[in-house]
């Protein structure tokens, strides 16, 4: 199977009357993403996915909401989630150059990030890697969140997890207005 074609083939248009309209909820007037469409096939998995999504506004910034999502693709080596949230969001999320890159090549530590920031992408890499936290790593994101935004980050850190392994185990190819990953400085 070529990169370009996913391991499930996706809906074609045109699309049942009822997917069209959950499309254009979501899509907001733009042609529907390759995942979406590939999970629109299979209905008890679109289904659960669209349950399962955290597309409306939550307890989080934009901007924090935006960093925890392109930390964990990054993490999750997922090109595809990465690229479309960094051509949607960075911009609105007020994520500069730098810090785009940081998602992906930096650290929790790297001097880009505010206190805030710096704890929350330690958080997203302790759940990546170990799947809970220290009681010092909690503590630390405890400062600067309270606790739902706390829940809204496990959540969206679980979410876009599932959202790499699907992505990434369909060989998703990337959507036409999608960024690259940076080269690796």
């Amino acid at each position: 199977m070529s990169q370009s074609t996913p391991r499930i083939a996706p809906l074609t248009p045109p699309y049942p009357p009822e997917i069209q309209a959950q499309f254009d909820r979501v899509m907001r007037g733009a042609p529907p993403l390759m995942l979406f469409r590939v999970m629109a096939g299979h209905g008890r998995a679109w289904d659960k996915f669209r349950a399962g999504g955290l597309l409306d506004p939550g307890p989080l910034s934009l901007r924090l909401r935006e960093i925890v999502i392109d930390r964990t693709c990054a993490l999750n080596k997922c090109e595809y989630e990465w690229g479309v949230h960094v051509a949607v969001f960075a911009r609105p999320a007020k994520l500069t150059e730098d810090e785009v890159s940081a998602t992906v090549w930096g650290y929790a530590t790297s001097s880009c990030w505010s206190p805030g920031e710096q704890a929350l992408i330690a958080a997203v890499d302790a759940l990546h890697h170990r799947a809970t936290f220290t009681d010092e790593e909690f503590a630390a994101l405890s400062v600067h969140y309270d606790e739902p935004q706390i829940l809204e980050i496990m959540l969206l850190c679980g979410f876009y997890r599932t959202v790499s392994y699907l992505a990434n185990g369909l060989r998703l190819p990337l959507e036409d207005k999608a960024i690259r990953f940076p080269a690796q400085i």
